[in-house]
């Protein structure tokens, strides 16, 4: 590898390390709040936040009601919502009135406030690790030097929340789903952050900006009579820790073949079952908030960010993109491998998964030190 500028992106390194101006800052200073002190600042953060949160919510209302349907349907041969609207796609609508004018049922047992905390603890937590995802065209919240174990930090909170959900609920079979959905986590979370440790031993640092910065500033090669140069993304230089990073990332948002804390077959909806109304949609939306939040760790430390073919303006689309890109992947595995028994499921963590995430960081470490 040597450095450079990468050729086949020309104009799609939105980000350069230590060069960063973050999204507050540009509201701040384009509304002019930056005159007004600390309260002008916060402000222009709240307003920043309530851009970002909205894009990802967004996403989750086309994913969960129409995206999921139609892309399970293409991959089992058969026909999923057609009738509201182009393509089915007002079945947003639909399924949002539906929803939300259903009435909420709280059980006799449930132990409130945890029981109605839960639902805000893991769609809040997926929604905090966006904060300093550096999404592009000048879309970053923040930029602290530890952004990885920050993100790994906050998704992790989200098992607080499951189990909030299936110990409140005061129903065995949700009781059932939270412990599966700790004991799943615990076994795959570990892999999940040895294996970004890779990555940062490659950027020399947490920080997002910098790791999406050094995989488009050096190049990995060129292709011969184009002229076009591709960049070190780290899905090319380590694809092994790449292939083992999404597999501990599908096994942390329990989607299928790893989605043991639901399965409706023994569990009936896992830590969920209880939930209806409006508190059954931010359980939803944080399952798939989750699910967005991994591809964005994915697509910006083994992807290049928001980096793609074009001016640097396309990056928030390139960036999109790829997290669309890891959500049809979730969709395909979910419709193409049957789902994993919870003691295999447990196994493959502990014994598969820890152990080749743990050779793949020493290993990692052997070809930095000799390159270094």
């Amino acid at each position: 590898m040597s450095a450079g500028t990468s050729l086949g992106f020309p104009a799609a390194t939105p980000l350069q390390a230590g060069e960063t101006v973050l999204l507050p800052e540009r509201i701040g200073d384009l509304t002019g709040l930056g005159e007004f002190g600390l309260a002008g600042e916060l402000f222009a953060a709240f307003i920043a936040a309530f851009i970002v949160a909205n894009i990802m919510m967004a996403m989750t209302g086309v994913a969960g009601p129409w995206a999921k349907r139609k892309i399970t349907a293409a991959f089992t041969d058969r026909i999923a919502v057609n009738h509201l609207g182009p393509g089915g796609i007002f079945i947003i609508v639909a399924d949002a009135v539906r929803l939300l004018s259903k009435e909420n049922i709280i059980p006799e047992h449930a132990d409130r406030p945890a029981y109605d905390l839960a639902p805000i603890v893991i769609a809040g937590s997926a929604l905090l690790g966006f904060a300093v995802i550096p999404m592009g065209s000048g879309i970053h919240l923040a930029d602290p030097e530890v952004g990885l174990a920050f993100v790994f930090a906050v998704a992790g909170i989200a098992s607080i929340g499951l189990v909030m959900a299936g110990y409140a609920s005061g129903n065995k079979y949700s009781m059932l789903g939270g412990l599966r959905a700790v004991a799943q986590n615990i076994a795959y979370e570990i892999p999940l952050v040895v294996t970004g440790l890779s990555v940062v031993l490659f950027a020399g640092s947490l920080r997002m900006s910098e790791i999406v910065a050094v995989q488009n500033e050096t190049v990995l090669f060129t292709i011969p009579g184009l002229e076009w140069a591709v960049p070190a993304w780290y899905a090319l230089v380590n694809p092994f820790a790449f292939v083992l990073f999404l597999i501990a990332n599908f096994a942390e948002v329990g989607r299928n073949p790893f989605d043991m804390p639901e399965a409706p077959a023994e569990l009936i909806a896992g830590y969920q079952t209880e939930y209806s109304s409006v508190q059954f949609v931010l359980v939803y939306l944080g399952e798939f908030l989750h699910i967005f939040l991994g591809g964005a760790i994915i697509a910006t430390i083994f992807l290049g960010g928001p980096a793609g073919p074009g001016p640097a303006e396309l990056g928030i689309v390139w960036f999109l993109l790829k997290i669309w890109a890891v959500f049809f992947l979730t969709q395909w595995l979910r419709s193409a491998i049957p789902r994993v028994r919870i003691d295999h499921l447990i196994e493959i963590g502990w014994k598969g998964l820890l152990v080749l995430s743990f050779a793949n960081l020493g290993l990692t470490a052997a070809i930095v030190w000799v390159i270094a």
